[in-house]
């Protein structure tokens, strides 16, 4: 199989991949990473000659990526789909695969006590983290938390994986590594750090100081957008490449990586292969949460709301696509503090790349986990509105859909599938609440997302409520044509 990937119509690894060193072990092998900071290595070692490899961890679920990845030899394919041309690639930086439960704890924590380890990189979306979105801080009822608790040795989690990683670094007088998070959350450098040590604190506060003292946790903000692999991006892979790929994964050709320079043993050239190295990567996040991620939301909601499956099928009825671009530029671009950006010309090759029509990137798939992104895409924003007195009818009309979406039931009367880590809470504020002005106030109640300012603000519910019954009475795709 290795050999068949080698050969298909592909660039290629065009360097020695056994002199690779597996100086970076990264939890969340999915297809983000796979379509992102994979990519940057390959492009450093195809054209620059690194020598920095990954080791691949899942941790919890993705048994079939790790096998099929174990299966070719560590190789995968990446497509990057435009309306008028694929170009694939394949990625040889993989030197090593595991999963904890199929592999065992103890190769995963062998990989980690490699002297060589340098970086330890996540891509474990927003919920890995155990942390509360509205305050960023470590949630101490979470059930993973506690569970690693009790068996500090044998953790699940990733915060419980490396802090152990790092507790028997220590004790066996290794040096440290970084911890990078890649993931969706505003300072997710900050984030990680504060999880870890408050985690670390409650075993053992002489290593949460260590860990404090020693170890970094560098902010990053990534762009691409890439969809849940399909069937159908499977088969058009083969067509592209000649050789089918289980691993393999599609994406846009846009690709953005904005990074802390903040390493304690080290780091690849990234800049190389295109990535900015900065003091402060703040303002960088937030004008992409608020600006990308925040659009998107808008419209995964009323978009699936609409009837319309894919984000490209939204930019296809003009009223979505002009509120889109409102939204961003109106009420999040006034919010933002990045500096020397054209704010509307990011806005216009958003719009240029939610409009590809080869990315099929599912509105539902972005509705999903909507707990842990509101608060970011969305929130902050609004308080900033709230505090500084100016409008923001479209930020209020996503929470209002995002409100009629969890109800459970589309505008056919057909069930919603929603997936998110809070469903249970969810569910019980849709159970106990009559349809209505009841059912705003129930979901807004759910304090982990919303803080106890936002309900406490008469304006922002009021606001909601309006909205959300509008889109009940109208239909999400009239409620948006007349904003």
């Amino acid at each position: 199989m290795e050999n068949k990937l080698l050969r298909s119509r592909a660039i290629t690894p065009d360097y020695d991949r056994n002199k690779l060193v597996p100086r970076i072990v990264h939890l969340g092998f999915g297809a983000f990473h796979r379509a992102h900071q994979a990519v940057y290595a390959d492009i450093l070692a195809n054209e620059h000659g690194s020598d920095w490899g990954y080791c691949e961890i899942n941790l919890i679920g993705g048994e079939q990526q790790i096998a099929d990845l174990k299966q070719q030899g560590n190789l995968y394919s990446v497509a990057e789909m435009s309306a008028d041309a694929w170009q694939c690639r394949i990625v040889g930086v993989v030197t090593e695969a595991l999963h904890a439960q199929v592999d065992g704890l103890e190769a995963v924590f062998s990989a980690l006590m490699r002297p060589e380890v340098a970086i330890v990189s996540l891509t474990i979306t927003e919920k890995g983290y155990c942390h509360s979105p509205a305050t960023g801080k470590l949630l101490t009822d979470h059930p993973l938390y506690l569970r690693d608790l009790e068996k500090p040795h044998q953790p699940q989690s990733a915060p419980g994986v490396i802090i152990e990683a790092l507790a028997r670094r220590k004790a066996a007088g290794l040096k440290p590594f970084s911890v990078m998070s890649c993931d969706n959350m505003p300072e997710n450098g900050h984030v990680t750090r504060n999880v870890i040590l408050t985690w670390a604190r409650a075993l053992d506060e002489a290593l949460a100081d260590w860990i404090a003292a020693n170890v970094t946790f560098p902010s990053t903000m990534v762009d691409r957008i890439v969809p849940a692999v399909t069937p159908e991006t499977l088969a058009q892979v083969v067509e592209q490449t000649g050789v089918a790929d289980p691993a393999a994964v599609a994406c846009e050709p846009f690709r953005q990586w904005v990074i802390e320079d903040n390493f304690v043993a080290g780091r690849p050239a990234w800049e190389k292969a295109g990535a900015e190295l900065v003091k402060d990567v703040l303002p960088y996040e937030e004008m992409k949460l608020r600006m990308l991620n925040g659009s998107h939301s808008f419209l995964a909601y009323l978009g699936y709301l609409a009837g319309y499956p894919h984000i490209s099928d939204c930019m296809q009825d003009e009223n979505y696509r002009r509120t889109a671009q409102a939204l961003m530029l109106n009420e999040q671009a006034p919010t933002l503090k990045v500096q020397g950006v054209n704010l509307e010309k990011y806005a216009d090759s958003l719009i240029e790349r939610y409009t590809n029509p080869a990315l099929r990137h599912r509105t539902w798939q972005i509705a999903m986990d909507g707990s842990q992104k509101l608060p970011q895409r969305w929130l902050d924003a609004i308080r900033w509105h709230i505090l500084n007195g100016s409008r923001y009818d479209l930020l209020a009309m996503g929470v209002a859909g995002w409100i009629r979406y969890v109800g459970g039931v589309d505008e056919q009367g057909e069930p919603i599938e929603i997936s998110d880590p809070l469903l249970p809470a969810i569910k019980s504020a849709v159970e106990q609440s009559a349809e209505g002005e009841a059912r705003v106030k129930a979901l807004l109640g759910l304090n982990t997302i919303f803080g106890s300012d936002l309900p406490a603000n008469a304006g922002f519910v009021s606001r909601v409520t309006e909205l959300y019954l509008e889109v009940c009475e109208n239909g999400a795709k009239t409620t948006v044509s007349r904003y």
